[in-house]
C-alpha cells in the first residue's frame, strides 16, 4: 500500500511506507551483529528479553531485577563504547550532556539502578512499582542499541520504525510464548 505525503520541496511522492520502515527496523536489528564489538553488548539483552518473556506475566521483584540488570548492562555497554571506540568519541562536556545519546544513557542507568535495587530490597520507591512490569524494556534497549552505540545516527524514521513494530512484536512474543510460561 502506498501512502502519499508532502516532501520538503512540496512535491507529492509515493513511498511504500511499511516496507521502508520494515527495512529501517531490520537495519537496527542487523547492525549489532555486523559489528563484532557490539555483539557482546546486545546478545545478553536478547537473552534477558527471552528470560523476561518466559517468566510470569505478573510483576514481581524478580522481574524488576531482570529489568534492572538489562538496563544497567545496556547503559554500561554504551558508556564503554562511548569512551573506548576506535574512531574516538568527543569528550563529555556540559554542552555534550544535552546530546541524545548521553541523556538516554544516563536515564537508562538511573532507571536500571532503581529497578535492580528495588528487586533486591523487595520494595519499590513510591510510584515506582511499574518497574516490576517493565518486561518489554529489552525490546527498546535492543532496537536503540546501534544508535546509542554511535553506529547509526538517531533519526525520526528509526524512532518511528521502533514504535510501529513495538506492538506487533509484543503481541507475537506475549501470545507466542504464553504456553511456555509458568
Amino acid at each position: 500500500m502506498d501512502v502519499f505525503f508532502s516532501s520538503r520541496r512540496g512535491l507529492l511522492q509515493s513511498v511504500p511506507v511499511l516496507h521502508y520502515y520494515w527495512t529501517t527496523f531490520l537495519g537496527l536489528i542487523k547492525t549489532p551483529f555486523a559489528n563484532p564489538e557490539l555483539i557482546w553488548g546486545v546478545v545478553p539483552l536478547y537473552f534477558g528479553w527471552v528470560l523476561n518473556e518466559l517468566t510470569s506475566d505478573k510483576a514481581s521483584f524478580r522481574t524488576a531485577i531482570q529489568t534492572g540488570f538489562s538496563l544497567l548492562w545496556g547503559g554500561a555497554q554504551w558508556t564503554y563504547l562511548y569512551f573506548h571506540r576506535a574512531t574516538g568519541a568527543p569528550t563529555i562536556t556540559l554542552n555534550a550532556l544535552l546530546a541524545v545519546n548521553v541523556a538516554v544513557t544516563i536515564a537508562v542507568l538511573a532507571i536500571g539502578l532503581v529497578a535492580f535495587i528495588s528487586g533486591l530490597r523487595r520494595r519499590y520507591p513510591k510510584y515506582c512499582s511499574f518497574l516490576g512490569h517493565a518486561r518489554f524494556s529489552s525490546y527498546f534497549m535492543i532496537t536503540i542499541f546501534p544508535m546509542q552505540s554511535n553506529y547509526l545516527p538517531w533519526t525520526w524514521d528509526r524512532i518511528r520504525a521502533i514504535a510501529i513494530f513495538a506492538i506487533p512484536i509484543w503481541l507475537l512474543l506475549h501470545f507466542g510464548l504464553k504456553p511456555l510460561r509458568r
